[in-house]
């Protein structure tokens, strides 16, 4: 069984924590804070057991054994002073020594400017390992990655330990999909069925109602014989659809609005499926379908969402994703809802206080759904 930092006295210890701060950046903004915010109270209780608060994330995907300003943590460490109400020094050169007293916080350089971070380098595992007494996996988000910062660091920290962001995330997709109370819907939106495949096939096993959405959608359709024009699809796993929809209820669109062109300017047009023509692009579910998706999600009692409906960025064809945003946040049901997507819909709709639970991981929560082992967790015990 792996320790959990609330059972650790962090009084005087170096507590070396790994966090998600993966954001969206413009400039030196921070545009979305939603992993810093869920990543609070983790360094607050470190911070107020009298521990010397180290903290890590990447940032980005940059060239590894370089810094790139672009992918600097600068504006991660500033909203992190003004949400702690306290300084926190971002440190670069910290294999050359890094003082820190009790009670005080320090953020490391993004740990992908490091030369072996991807590769689970063991010498740079080693050397993060040096700095605390007790190593804090909390980045749910990164957990399932063997990566120096995640995953090495944990043979060599004299103590490792389970952070409460990533054992809330753990205890979260648990109840969903261990011991869910029944009926149990899957939200799965997306461009392609490719890229969810696993977790399709997962789902399918499980719930009572798969409900796909965006690209993903348009396969299926196809699959059942119906025109989708120009949107796209993915022909070689139209069997894999027809599968699927032969395992479970997968409720399809009886109309969409579709575009002639992908544009924040384009003009909307409602349409049946069967009136689909060969130069429209289906961008969204038309208002009956929305009205039978609704009636679904009402009356679930257990709900996971991952990827919108269709292209909510654009006001004309977010009408989708809008109603399935309110019908979820709206349910008695226990709602899960997680990946990138997800998560800015239901900010775009502020809607993100109204779920029972908000996961930060995107690339993990899929492979925790699809039943694969997350190697960052695996390391902790």
């Amino acid at each position: 069984m792996p320790k959990f930092m609330e059972d650790v006295n962090l009084s005087k210890k170096r507590v070396l924590i790994r966090e998600d701060f993966n954001v969206p950046i413009d400039g030196d903004r921070v545009v979305s804070d939603a992993r810093i915010l869920a990543a609070l109270p983790t360094i607050k209780n470190a911070l107020e057991s009298g521990a010397a608060v180290i903290l890590m994330s990447h940032l980005g995907r940059p060239k590894e054994g370089s810094l790139q300003s672009e992918f600097s943590l600068r504006p991660i460490a500033d909203r992190l002073a003004a949400l702690l109400k306290r300084p926190v020094p971002l440190v670069r050169q910290w294999r050359l020594g890094l003082e820190i007293d009790f009670g005080d916080v320090v953020l490391l350089e993004n740990v992908r400017f490091n030369r072996g971070e991807k590769s689970n380098d063991d010498q740079l595992a080693r050397a993060y390992a040096s700095l605390c007494d007790v190593y804090v996996m909390d980045a749910f988000a990164a957990a399932h990655r063997a990566q120096a910062s995640t995953h090495g660091v944990s043979k060599y920290a004299p103590l490792a330990c389970v952070g409460p962001l990533l054992a809330a995330e753990l205890a979260a997709l648990d109840q969903a999909m261990r011991s869910p109370s029944r009926p149990m819907a899957a939200i799965v939106g997306g461009s392609k069925v490719s890229t969810k495949l696993l977790v399709l096939e997962t789902l399918a096993k499980r719930v009572d109602q798969l409900i796909v959405g965006g690209g993903i959608a348009n396969t299926f359709l196809v699959a059942s014989g119906k025109p989708v024009g120009r949107s796209i699809f993915e022909t070689d796993l139209l069997g894999v659809a027809k599968s699927l929809m032969s395992k479970v209820n997968i409720p399809l669109p009886v109309d969409v609005v579709v575009a002639k062109e992908f544009s924040r300017h384009a003009v909307a047009e409602v349409k049946g499926v069967d009136d689909v023509g060969f130069d429209d692009m289906i961008l969204d579910v038309g208002p009956s379908s929305r009205a039978k998706l609704v009636e679904i999600l009402d009356s679930m009692a257990t709900i996971i969402w991952n990827g919108p409906l269709g292209v909510f960025e654009f006001d004309q064809f977010g009408e989708g994703t809008s109603a399935v945003a309110r019908a979820v946040a709206n349910s008695p049901a226990f709602t899960l809802a997680g990946g990138g997507d997800t998560l800015a819909a239901l900010d775009k709709y502020q809607l993100t206080d109204r779920i029972s639970y908000i996961s930060t991981g995107g690339g993990a929560f899929l492979e925790y759904i699809e039943g694969k082992t997350l190697p960052a967790v695996q390391a902790l015990g």
